[in-house]
């Protein structure tokens, strides 16, 4: 379907929407949400875990900056400032079907959701992230669905436990305790390992 169709049901043109949409994401994406320069500074020791925290710190930034770019170049082709590309169309296509673009997806987790549903989840993990980097100290309990890298978070933690108890690294594993609390339960982290939360059960149900 060319850009310059129309939606068919009230009237309103395809432009007119992905304007709407457009302007609302702009509107509600946070500005520098994670001062690279400021968190660093405040860094002390670049433990496992804080290095876990800036590298998805600078993934997130990646993205958003190439959500911010994305618009800014699309709102001008829609109001005629600049000619809309192959790529720009593209975007257009996807907004309109509630879509995540190629472009974002690229440089973002995996995930199924439509537009709305993931620009949702996009502001809890910028939120989460925000709630780490403000005193860098580890969350009590880390979401860990809501990382880049779950497995760098986890190869920090058998990082951390092996240099305290002094274990050779090569030679541990990762063993799971479900407790029978929600995260927001937990008062304190643990002394050794982490707790963790966000994770889905797919083909099966917890007994």
């Amino acid at each position: 379907e060319s850009s310059g169709g129309s939606t068919g049901g009230g009237g309103e043109t395809k432009e007119s929407k992905v304007k709407a949409i457009v302007e609302d994401i702009t509107a509600r994406l946070p500005d520098n949400p994670l001062d690279m320069m400021e968190i660093g500074n405040r860094v002390e020791q670049r433990t496992p875990y804080v290095l876990v925290l800036l590298q998805e710190c600078e993934r997130m930034n990646l993205l958003l900056s190439t959500i911010k770019v994305s618009l800014k170049e699309l709102m001008m082709g829609l109001l005629g400032q600049l000619t809309i590309s192959e790529a720009m169309d593209e975007v257009i296509n996807a907004l309109f079907l509630d879509r995540v673009p190629g472009t974002w997806a690229k440089f973002a987790y995996p995930s199924l959701k439509p537009l709305g549903l993931w620009f949702a989840d996009l502001l809890e993990r910028i939120r989460f992230l925000q709630d780490w980097a403000a005193d860098l100290n580890m969350p009590k309990s880390v979401w860990l669905a809501g990382l880049f890298n779950p497995m760098s978070f986890l190869t920090a933690v058998m990082q951390t436990t092996a240099r305290r108890q002094e274990w050779p690294l090569d030679r541990m594993c990762l063993q799971t305790e479900v407790l029978k609390k929600e995260a927001e339960e937990i008062g304190v982290g643990p002394r050794d390992g982490a707790y963790v939360h966000g994770l889905f059960l797919q083909g099966a149900r917890w007994d």
